[in-house]
């Protein structure tokens, strides 16, 4: 009963505002898949005869471009924090 206790007054009420090795290492592996899913809906989009795909093609392309700016204007956005967290990124 008192490990039940300590542990739920140790909870964090939200993450630390730093990024780690493993979330920098994951984050990487995004910014990568989205690029490649990108690259590979643009390069269908131009093999393809009919317009109606192509134009499908060139949505999830832009899914993936827009997902992939997402991500690197949060990192920007936490590199010009005033903490920890730029030189966490390097």
């Amino acid at each position: 009963m008192q490990q039940q206790n300590m542990q739920q007054q140790s909870m964090m009420q939200q993450p630390p505002n730093v990024i780690t090795s493993k979330d920098q290492l994951y984050l990487t592996d995004m910014l990568s898949w989205n690029l490649l899913a990108m690259k590979k809906a643009h390069f269908f989009a131009g093999q393809v005869q009919n317009q109606e795909l192509k134009n499908q093609l060139e949505q999830v392309g832009q899914m993936h471009h827009n997902h992939y700016q997402k991500i690197l204007t949060h990192l920007q956005t936490q590199q010009q924090q005033p903490s920890s967290v730029g030189s966490q990124l390097q």
